[in-house]
């Protein structure tokens, strides 16, 4: 699916808009993201990640870039031959979204505030 807009607290997918953070992929969604520690990404974040078997990952870490993705995050996610791309939402939307049309196996994790 591709990613309409973003705006700070807002993304529109599908042509429905969302108002909490959101992991989407070609034929995947999942609304109301939480993660464990709030601005911060743990492997306990990306379950249904892992089994969609992407070929890149894309984190969106805010309007203001304030979520970490955990390092051992980077390191599983590149041990299972994952690429990973971490972006400001704004930048990242952009990255899935072209990812998406070259026909790549993505999956955008985004952060939708600060």
């Amino acid at each position: 699916m591709e990613v309409e807009s973003y705006s700070f607290g807002r993304i529109r997918i599908g042509g429905k808009d969302y108002t909490s953070d959101v992991i989407v992929g070609s034929d995947y969604l999942k609304t109301n993201w939480w993660r464990k520690e709030g601005h911060r990404v743990v492997l306990e974040d990306l379950n249904d990640v892992l089994g969609l078997k992407p070929e890149v990952v894309v984190f969106g870490t805010g309007a203001n870039g304030r979520v970490v993705v955990d390092k051992a995050v980077i390191e599983k996610l590149k041990n299972e031959g994952i690429e990973v791309i971490i972006e400001r939402t704004d930048e990242a939307v952009k990255t899935y979204n072209r990812l998406l049309k070259e026909g790549k196996k993505v999956i955008l994790a985004a952060h939708l505030t600060c």
